[in-house]
């Protein structure tokens, strides 16, 4: 398993977000809550995107190192103030690479994505739908794992002109068919709206001063924090959530 977080709301810089709350994603690295049997740390790589105050195009910093290791990144989170962010800490899936273009978040264009989960069966489960993809997106992943492929699938519905919570939905639909048992977290956002799927793990959210919060866990003790029901879609601004079942079946909704 995997622990992620992404925010949208007033300008915070980035130790705000990710380093500095009691029960940070930070801490989540080494001290995570509820990994549901799916190892015990994540450690194996982390990754940071944000939006620059008025862009539309998002700036990633991964490494594949734990997030407590890497001074450089404590340095510059306190530097970088942003008003949209996601961000993951990585435990691999046994027989998965190591490496820093495995960590999320994945980016295409103004998108960020994150998976944290595993499709079960690997990868044989989703040879099928990986086989309806364009040979040259198969060509290019950035790595060969679940989560790359999953970003894949999600791009090339976004790419079609779906919105962000009918891109992850479908793809939640298509993936627990093939997959069963399939834990299906992810996030996506272009900066301005974002959307997550709650599978088979943890996923809260909380929302007010005029900003949106979803995390694996939560990161303060703070009232305010709501569970995101399993096998359900939550799509937000800064200014609205809304929370829906994930579809039996994939939808062509764009």
């Amino acid at each position: 398993m995997c622990r992620h977080l992404a925010y949208l709301g007033p300008l915070r810089d980035l130790a705000t977000l990710l380093l500095d709350p009691p029960h940070s994603l930070l801490r989540q690295s080494y001290a995570p809550a509820d990994m549901r049997g799916g190892g015990t740390v994540n450690a194996d790589g982390f990754g940071a995107g944000w939006y620059p105050d008025g862009a539309r195009t998002p700036i990633r910093y991964r490494r594949a190192v734990p997030i407590w290791a890497d001074a450089s990144f404590a340095a510059l989170a306190r530097a970088v103030r942003s008003g949209a962010v996601l961000a993951a800490v990585r435990s691999a899936t046994v027989g998965m690479p190591v490496m820093e273009t495995a960590c999320a978040p994945f980016a295409t264009g103004r998108w960020l994505f994150s998976h944290n989960g595993v499709v079960a069966g690997w990868p044989d489960s989703v040879a099928g739908l990986a086989s309806r993809l364009p040979v040259t997106e198969l060509l290019t992943l950035e790595a060969p794992t679940d989560s790359a492929l999953l970003w894949a699938l999600v791009r090339q519905r976004l790419a079609a002109g779906a919105s962000p919570g009918g891109a992850l939905g479908a793809v939640t639909a298509q993936v627990r068919a093939a997959a069963p048992g399939s834990r299906l977290n992810m996030l996506v956002t272009d900066g301005t709206e974002l959307a997550a799927t709650a599978v088979d793990h943890a996923l809260v959210v909380r929302a007010g001063d005029g900003g949106v919060l979803v995390c694996s866990e939560p990161t303060d003790p703070s009232f305010g924090w709501e569970p995101v029901p399993d096998c359900h879609l939550l799509t937000a601004t800064p200014s609205a959530v809304d929370v829906v079942p994930i579809p039996a079946t994939a939808s062509e909704e764009r």
